[in-house]
């Protein structure tokens, strides 16, 4: 016989709610802290299935099919489907499986509404609270007439993009026909539509076999609470630890009800994931590690610096920086962009790694960095040596956990005509400028694509990427390979949640002219011409400086391709409508 210890086994009972039969589920060992998951519609208790079985491992969990679904009771009549009798029945679950001692309260979809009436009305039974896509009923009305007060285009855009989301709410107020339309079959097309729209594929226990009685009888969870409460708000607030989970593919809740939150919610934490509705299926890992790492932040245990970092970035409070918590890499940091990059992602609260093949210039970005914002670490790497970049992505995941933010900055300039540049020339640039952004792009995106919460990683590419020069041919060759590199990352890792953007800047007043080669001239011819480029670059005046702005600017917009400079600007303007134009003055010779 399997012993209660036992995190795989479930164990079912009955328990007496207010008029109903509860079906009660428990895993893993009841002397430990109690989780309880809360299901939505149209789900039973086995849609938490794999985070359940991952959650069983620490805590004692507890689920039930709430009234009108699975194998609970179905009463008949929308009043028994009120947050009264919901309230009643929750209490209790936990008086049988957790009494006298709090809880950690997890829901989903109309699991999570229940779960903020709960956290909002007997928070004295809860430790924490984690929602994920069910807002709460009063939250959502104190919202919609917010923005009917401030009716803004921007306020009446999200108010009218949530009514569209909203539209099945509309449907199920009309009497017989949902009922109808559930028992005529619709369970089929429903798990069609998970599979098709959410990847998430049908297994034993989702959806349930008893789908169109639940579909059916759940309706009165939507006749008995919605209208009511969104004419008659109540000043719903609770002082719960709470941690609200946003999916930013939710076809049926908008990220922006979370607007207005914090004044509600003291204590709160938001973390967002590139996922659809049903997150707590297709990520049950990534969901089983925030509630985790939720339940062990406020009850004071021990957090790993890349727990302790992610939970710093979750958290809602006044002047909180827009990095705060983020993990940022830098290649190239040494100086330049790259430093100025650097320091940029610091200021806005990112713990910094500024690499670069000078290990001295990297630490030097590292203290600057530190002074601005927290702990950074400066790293000795070379771009285009694969080995060491294996390392140096290995030594950051080891030391800092993955990045949220990856710019691929390194590179070298190269100037000269096509016959003067030999094989070794070509395999130098390209090694750098390219292969670096390769192995940048290659290690940390698998590594953001495995963790499951999305990044960003930004390429460095230049104004020379869509502007051909006679004298920059394997410069501007590998840049136009960043550009178009970028084009098709951003494609292939918009699905995972991965934003890919190409920086684009023109004449940037660097140290990159000073170290630039000059083929086909001996050493003094060379060094002229790096003074004469220093010295033009100097008096455009443009700093490194504002071309880091618009890189923060381009993760936070998620921006594609980011021509920075004027010149930039125009050359990308000229190459789309008048590219024999630019052809002719590719022919120039500016040496």
């Amino acid at each position: 016989m399997t012993t209660p210890q036992t995190s795989g086994a479930v164990r079912r009972r009955r328990v007496r709610g207010d008029g109903v039969d509860l079906a009660v589920y428990e895993q893993g060992d009841p002397a430990r802290p109690t989780v309880l998951l809360m299901h939505g519609y149209p789900d039973t208790h086995a849609v938490w299935d794999e985070v359940a079985g991952r959650l069983a491992e620490r805590y004692h969990v507890v689920r039930y099919d709430v009234r009108g679904a699975g194998a609970s009771s179905r009463p008949f009549g929308k009043r028994h489907y009120t947050f009264s009798y919901l309230m009643a029945d929750m209490r209790a679950v936990l008086d049988a499986t957790a009494p006298e001692r709090k809880v950690h309260l997890v829901g989903h979809d109309w699991g999570s509404i229940q779960a903020w009436e709960a956290a909002c009305t007997m928070a004295d039974r809860f430790a924490s609270f984690t929602s994920i896509s069910g807002p709460c009923l009063d939250h959502v009305a104190q919202w919609t007439r917010g923005n009917l007060r401030r009716p803004t285009p921007r306020n009446v855009r999200h108010g009218l993009g949530q009514a569209a989301r909203s539209w099945y709410i509309y449907f199920f107020q009309t009497p017989l026909l949902p009922e109808i339309v559930w028992r005529a079959g619709m369970g089929g097309p429903f798990a069609k539509a998970l599979e098709v729209g959410e990847g998430v594929a049908s297994r034993d226990g989702h959806p349930a076999r008893t789908l169109p009685r639940d579909g059916a009888a759940g309706v009165g969870l939507y006749r008995a609470n919605m209208l009511s409460r969104m004419r008659a708000p109540l000043p719903r607030r609770t002082d719960v630890p709470t941690q609200v989970i946003i999916p930013t593919k939710d076809l049926f809740v908008s990220p922006h009800l979370v607007g207005g939150l914090g004044d509600r919610v003291p204590d709160l934490s938001l973390r967002t994931i590139p996922a659809g509705h049903w997150v707590v299926r297709s990520h049950p890992d990534v969901i089983a590690r925030w509630i985790g790492e939720h339940i062990t932040g406020t009850t004071g245990g021990a957090l790993t610096a890349a727990e302790s970092r992610a939970l710093r970035r979750a958290r809602v409070v006044p002047g909180r920086r827009p990095f705060e918590g983020s993990l940022v890499v830098v290649t190239g940091a040494g100086s330049g962009i790259g430093r100025a990059t650097a320091l940029a992602f610091a200021e806005r609260g990112a713990e910094v790694v500024a690499a670069d093949l000078d290990p001295a210039s990297a630490q030097r970005t590292a203290e600057l960095a530190g002074l601005l914002g927290p702990d950074a670490h400066g790293l000795q790497v070379d771009v285009a040596d694969a080995a060491a970049m294996e390392d140096f992505a290995k030594t950051v995941l080891n030391d800092h956990g993955v990045p949220d933010v990856v710019v691929n900055n390194a590179g070298i300039g190269m100037a000269g005509g096509f016959l003067d540049h030999t094989p070794d020339d070509w395999k130098r640039v390209l090694d750098v400028n390219l292969w670096g952004v390769v192995h940048g792009t290659r290690l940390f995106a698998a590594q953001m694509a495995e963790r499951g919460q999305g990044g960003h990683i930004v390429n460095t590419a230049s104004a020379a990427a869509f502007t051909p020069s006679r004298a920059l041919p394997a410069y501007s060759t590998s840049k136009a390979a960043v550009l178009m590199l970028s084009e098709c990352l951003r494609a292939e890792l918009a699905g995972r949640g991965i934003g890919v953007t190409a920086i684009c800047p023109g004449v940037v007043n660097t140290n990159i002219t000073r170290t630039s080669r000059f083929v086909g001239r001996d050493e003094a011819a060379q060094e002229n011409d790096r003074r004469r480029a220093s010295r033009a670059y100097a008096l455009r005046g443009y700093g490194p400086e504002k071309v880091a702005e618009q890189v923060v600017r381009a993760v936070l917009k998620d921006r594609a391709v980011v021509p920075v400079t004027p010149e930039a600007h125009a050359s990308r303007l000229l190459s789309r409508l008048s590219p024999g134009v630019m052809r002719l003055l590719a022919r120039v010779d500016v040496g």
